[in-house]
């Protein structure tokens, strides 16, 4: 008798049709890009308060206003 537990952790041999084929590659890009962007935010913010150069504030802004522009074109295909 196959087991309906949506929180039953082993797979019954010969049930697949609920099983997962893994994380989409759309999501981890996602992810991905959330994570530099925070990343890049917070060095930027460090670079402000350690007082170093304007080189450093451009690099880091430069890459949050790409992951920042990314996510949007992101999300306006998306909604295509």
């Amino acid at each position: 008798m196959t087991s309906t537990d949506p929180y039953r952790l082993t797979v019954v041999p010969g049930d697949t049709a609920d099983t997962p084929t893994g994380v989409p590659r759309g999501e981890v890009v996602r992810t991905l890009l959330w994570a530099v962007l925070v990343i890049s935010a917070v060095a930027n913010v460090a670079a402000s308060y350690a007082g170093s150069g304007t080189s450093a504030h451009l690099a880091c802004g430069v890459v949050t206003m790409l992951c920042a522009g990314a996510l949007v074109v992101r999300n306006l295909r998306g909604r295509r």
